[in-house]
């Protein structure tokens, strides 16, 4: 028989699993973004003393690889003052004439649903620096956004 036809095992075909990507760039946590992070990890290592499937204990140690590098590299930024957006606040805008809020978080805190916006995303980099009354561009059209208002982020 044809070497071609020999086949060693299910796993030569299965898609190589890759470790998860971390963000490039400092890893600015909210005091409430640490909390997730560190009770995923708990999370994490209580499923890998528990998992006995070889395939789920490789993923969930992939997992927890990846989430004690966040909470090893979590860096608390100093809580903003509010005079401007910044890591941590909340902000009030109009964009294109509509009003949007929008909290800004760290990256694996994010949730758009929620409004919560990494500090890495177009829109937060549009945002950051700008004090209540600003204009600024965003996405090709001038004065796309005006501040209404800001506030800092409640640390829970």
């Amino acid at each position: 028989m044809s070497v071609a036809f020999r086949r060693e095992g299910d796993d030569e075909h299965l898609e190589p699993k890759f470790e998860h990507p971390i963000p490039v760039g400092p890893n600015w946590v909210t005091a409430r973004g640490l909390q997730l992070i560190k009770e995923r990890v708990a999370a994490l290592q209580a499923d890998v003393a528990a998992l006995t499937d070889e395939v789920a204990l490789k993923i969930a140690k992939r997992d927890l690889r990846y989430w004690n590098t966040r909470q090893s590299t979590a860096e608390l930024p100093p809580v903003p003052s509010g005079d401007k957006v910044e890591f941590g606040t909340r902000v009030t805008f109009l964009l294109n004439g509509k009003e949007k809020i929008l909290a800004i978080v760290g990256d694996d805190e994010a949730d758009p649903a929620k409004a919560l916006v990494s500090f890495s995303a177009p829109i937060s980099r549009a945002l950051i620096g700008l004090e209540r009354g600003d204009c600024n561009d965003f996405a090709g059209q001038e004065d796309a956004i005006e501040i209404l208002s800001i506030a800092v982020v409640a640390q829970e």
